[in-house]
């Protein structure tokens, strides 16, 4: 059992997350501690073992920190639980009800797509994306749709080797910078689209769901048969008007949970 001095370090700490919360970017140990009224020495250690926890990230070229991976995932967990899924299930079966499709709610579980609601029309089709399953998150649209908003340094963090990029068709990023590529096409585009990375014959649009600090923490999209006329290659089929369906119950559940938009 820890002593009672660890609860000033504890609290110190939890003070740091907030600050490196409450900025849009990563910020310095200097200003870390003036804030706080903390001295340097105590400042660079809290950040160590943040960092060493997960919950800091030290972007070494530019001498900043930011919050890490675990803070990212134990944020995104608060709603996820319980409270994200009561208000997102209404709202994805109103979706179904005017897309005719199966709509899903993801999130991110390591570099996973972890599906927690799925509601689906009075006709369905067969697909993988039962609720539970995960998947890997650079061939799922719901997955991209929130790496697409996600620091590079998370990302990278995310897949740090090629080992990472596993392969369940022979579409989708086979690599990281294959991967920055299409997460910045599909930022242009203002949706995630996957033809056939996941199952062939499947396609999925999808676009994040934001917390209260305009970071992404889950993701709608809708999947649906769709067949390249030459399946040899992608045929490049984006589908705006299904993707404004899908952006518009996103936006109403990020306004549910108190969240804003990316700036």
């Amino acid at each position: 059992m820890g002593s009672s001095s660890d609860v000033p370090a504890l609290r110190n700490g939890l003070a740091i997350l907030r600050v490196l919360a409450g900025r849009a970017g990563p910020v310095s140990a200097a200003t870390v501690a003036r804030e706080l009224e903390l001295p340097r020495s105590t400042t660079y250690h809290l950040l160590a073992e943040l960092e060493a926890a997960g919950f800091v990230a030290h972007l070494s070229s530019e001498r900043r920190y930011g919050l890490g991976i675990a803070a990212f995932e134990l944020g995104s967990a608060y709603l996820r639980h319980d409270p994200l899924e009561r208000l997102a299930g209404p709202l994805l079966r109103k979706l179904v009800d005017v897309a005719h499709h199966t709509a899903h709610l993801g999130v991110l579980h390591g570099n996973e797509s972890l599906y927690l609601i799925k509601e689906r029309p009075g006709r369905p089709e067969t697909l993988v994306t039962e609720v539970g399953v995960r998947l890997p998150a650079h061939l799922t649209a719901s997955g991209r749709a929130i790496l697409g908003h996600l620091p590079a340094p998370h990302v990278r963090a995310l897949f740090p080797a090629a080992s990472a990029f596993v392969q369940r068709t022979d579409r989708g990023p086979a690599g990281l910078a294959e991967l920055r590529r299409t997460l910045s096409a599909e930022r242009r585009l203002g949706w995630a689209v996957e033809d056939g990375h996941v199952t062939p014959g499947f396609a999925s649009v999808a676009h994040p769901v934001f917390d209260h600090g305009g970071r992404p923490m889950a993701a709608i999209s809708v999947t649906f048969r769709h067949h390249c006329a030459d399946e040899t290659k992608i045929c490049g089929d984006t589908w705006p008007e299904l993707a404004a369906q899908v952006r518009r119950t996103a936006a109403e559940l990020t306004t549910r949970i108190g969240g804003q938009p990316a700036g």
